[in-house]
């Protein structure tokens, strides 16, 4: 079980563009672009329980791009379940929606975004990230993401693996 009562604490993963690979902590480009879960404006780090998962996820379009895959040590709180029926229902949020793939052209349309809405409503109440499935091609009930609104200036912590400061040469 990756979280306990609303916390997780282990490893993270990112695939990132090359031309990011310098600030792995600074979730601009989501923020330049929005995502399903952030809209444009808000900052987020869409992260990965696993390297395959994150890989996946950041070449979603045709062949693989070139990726840095960036490993993080977390211990991160509170964090929302979307697993838990009863926490989606408390929201008006279902599965079906969570995982609609218009909310791209929904979003280029100026349109309300549900799960965006669904993301400011969790930042307001102070949740700083949700675990969600990945929605690849491929992907297994398994293959789990965290989207992260917030990671640095809580309780908890998020930092990158680069004991050889490998980033830094960059």
């Amino acid at each position: 079980m990756p979280l306990k009562d609303g916390r997780y604490t282990g490893l993270l993963y990112r695939a990132v563009n090359p031309f990011h690979a310098r600030a792995p902590l600074s979730g601009r480009s989501a923020e330049l672009y929005g995502g399903r879960f952030n809209p444009k404006g808000t900052p987020a780090l869409y992260t990965s329980l696993g390297p395959k998962t994150a890989l996946r996820e950041a070449n979603q379009v045709g062949c693989l791009q070139p990726t840095v895959l960036v490993s993080y040590t977390a211990e991160l709180w509170p964090i929302f379940d979307t697993r838990d029926q009863a926490g989606l229902e408390r929201y008006a949020m279902t599965e079906s929606m969570l995982a609609d793939p218009a909310w791209r052209i929904k979003m280029l349309d100026r349109q309300s975004v549900p799960t965006q809405d669904f993301a400011r409503t969790l930042m307001a109440d102070r949740f700083v990230g949700l675990l969600i499935k990945s929605f690849t091609n491929g992907a297994l009930s398994s293959d789990l993401n965290i989207v992260l609104w917030a990671w640095s200036g809580n309780k908890g912590y998020l930092e990158v693996v680069d004991d050889e400061k490998r980033l830094s040469g960059m």
